[in-house]
């Protein structure tokens, strides 16, 4: 049964404030100013990543309360953690990895470690938190995918393969969940500089590549990403489900 607050304010003006919401990978990049974004909306942040003095670093700058879980995605213990939840409102499902090799050289083992953590871990995290939803009748779960997750590249068959794997996943998710009141969602961003790409975009041919890619001839922010992740996660994105909003400065346009 759906124990949903009733508030008469438009969707636009209800916010946050109070919701829990859990964000994987939080520990630096995307994952980190998302929590960070969550926490000055007003939401009760659970951290979760493998590093805990980066969880440390995150919980000391965050404005509101951080709860810090120091978990590997891939591993039983976190959905535990999860399902034991008495509320969770909003998800971020960050967590993720990219190790762009030629399609010809592609090893098992950089094939399975990206099916295992960008996949199957961010399937078995989204089906715990629908089942701690579920209780409520009402939730958000954000899938970060990639622009990757609509168009093909060179050197990132894997990648490609796995977000659009993430795109697929949360079409279904939102069809089936729909009904109990929990919207699916995900943000494609464009190369953003972070502790991950950074090393891709210092090769000068390759920074040029992603340039003449991107029609408004820049590299988004960690903080654009943090604002589209805010929007799907509020009431502001009221009926939005089912989609990709695509932070990446026109790339998947072309």
């Amino acid at each position: 049964m759906s124990v949903r607050e009733k508030d008469d304010r438009p969707v636009w003006a209800r916010g946050i404030a109070g919701h829990v919401a859990l964000v994987t990978g939080a520990g630096r990049g995307l994952g980190r100013a998302c929590a960070l974004a969550l926490s000055e909306a007003g939401a009760r942040v659970i951290a979760v990543s493998r590093t805990e003095r980066e969880l440390a670093n995150l919980a000391g700058e965050a404005p509101g309360p951080v709860e810090t879980w120091v978990e590997d995605v891939v591993g039983d213990a976190l959905l535990a953690r999860i399902e034991a939840l008495d509320r969770l409102d909003v998800l971020v499902n960050n967590a993720g990895t990219n190790r762009p090799q030629p399609f010809l050289e592609v090893t098992d083992e950089v094939l399975d470690g990206m099916l295992n953590l960008n996949v199957r871990a961010a399937f078995r995290v989204a089906r715990s938190a629908a089942r701690v939803m579920m209780k409520r009748g009402s939730g958000s779960i954000v899938n970060m995918s990639s622009q990757m997750g609509h168009v093909g590249s060179p050197r990132r068959t894997v990648y490609c393969m796995t977000k659009h794997g993430i795109e697929g996943l949360t079409k279904a998710m939102a069809v089936e969940l729909g009904p109990h009141g929990i919207r699916v969602n995900t943000v494609s961003p464009t190369f953003i500089e972070t502790p991950l790409t950074r090393p891709f975009l210092e090769d000068p041919d390759f920074a040029e590549f992603v340039m003449g890619m991107i029609a408004m001839k820049r590299l988004g922010t960690a903080d654009e990403v943090a604002a589209a992740v805010l929007y799907l996660a509020s009431p502001a994105s009221g009926i939005v489900t089912g989609t990709s909003l695509r932070v990446d400065g026109g790339w998947t346009a072309h």
